[in-house]
């Protein structure tokens, strides 16, 4: 576990569909918790839970803390830094200027996050697929979509040709062409879309390199990947953990859509004097 109190939240989130689900409620009930103190004991911790203190040890393993003495330290860590004290939650009852300002905080606190996770290796080699791809083809429902077309909108500027795909026959017909020149983006929350799944599986076999996008690390479709890029965000019961989590894949695709095209910036800088030039044609004075 990193010493960076802003990225324990956001690991516990990530690895919570590699546990059961009893184990998920001892998880989720102490992630809940803002009272944790130093010498807060696991014998109180497990009875709040309702489960023996071996469990909550081996929940705190799977977590990945070496126990609970650490991950009562990680917890306090984050509890006291400022990430964690951006997201509150919409009542009923607040102005629109307490709603807001929870909205913009809530999805701060998600960039905040999420660029702590970030994975600077993975991200480098994401960019340097997409750059040495033939074919470029995103995939992704829904909300996903839209994150999968921005970012094909800002590759088409810098004349990087992509696809995006949001129909699941559309997707399996896309994946059967695909070849080890190219490059696929798998867009997915949840990471286990068994539509998404059996496209990522096709365009593996077919050679292609697999960048998912989600916001689970253990999830199936991480494990199917040769990259995975993670967003975090806490979940809200009406904003949705999703719809926040989207806000971070924007910056993080418009992150490696610049890293992108850094790895050729003159072809790019000239590309994009083209295509901005057609377009600038068009507009009325």
């Amino acid at each position: 576990m990193t010493d960076d109190p802003k990225t324990v939240a956001a690991q516990i989130r990530m690895r919570l569909p590699s546990l059961t689900p009893l184990e998920g409620k001892v998880a989720a009930d102490i992630l809940a918790r803002k009272d944790i103190a130093p010498d807060t004991p696991l014998r109180e911790v497990a009875e709040k839970s309702a489960v023996s203190e071996a469990m909550v040890v081996k929940v705190a393993k799977k977590l990945g803390f070496a126990g609970f003495r650490e991950f009562r330290h990680g917890l306090i860590a984050y509890y006291h830094s400022d990430t964690a004290g951006m997201h509150a939650e919409i009542s009923a009852e607040d102005t629109s200027g307490e709603i807001v300002q929870k909205v913009f905080r809530t999805a701060m606190q998600a960039l905040e996050e999420t660029f702590a996770i970030l994975d600077l290796e993975a991200f480098n080699r994401a960019a340097d697929f997409l750059h040495a791809a033939k074919q470029r083809d995103f995939y992704g429902f829904g909300g996903s979509a839209q994150i999968a077309r921005d970012v094909s909108h800002k590759f088409l500027r810098i004349g990087l040709r992509s696809s995006v795909f949001d129909d699941a026959h559309m997707m399996m017909m896309s994946a059967s062409l695909l070849t080890p020149n190219d490059a696929v983006i798998a867009f997915s929350h949840s990471g286990e879309s068994a539509i998404l799944l059996d496209t990522v599986e096709l365009a593996r076999k077919n050679g292609a390199r697999i960048i998912a996008v989600t916001n689970y690390h253990d999830s199936a479709l991480a494990r199917q990947a040769d990259v995975v890029l993670c967003s975090t965000a806490e979940n809200s019961a009406l904003l949705g953990e999703n719809a926040t989590a989207r806000i971070a894949q924007l910056n993080l695709l418009d992150a490696l859509f610049v890293a992108t095209a850094q790895r050729d910036r003159a072809a790019a800088d000239a590309n994009l004097a083209r295509t901005m030039n057609a377009v600038t044609k068009k507009r009325r004075k």
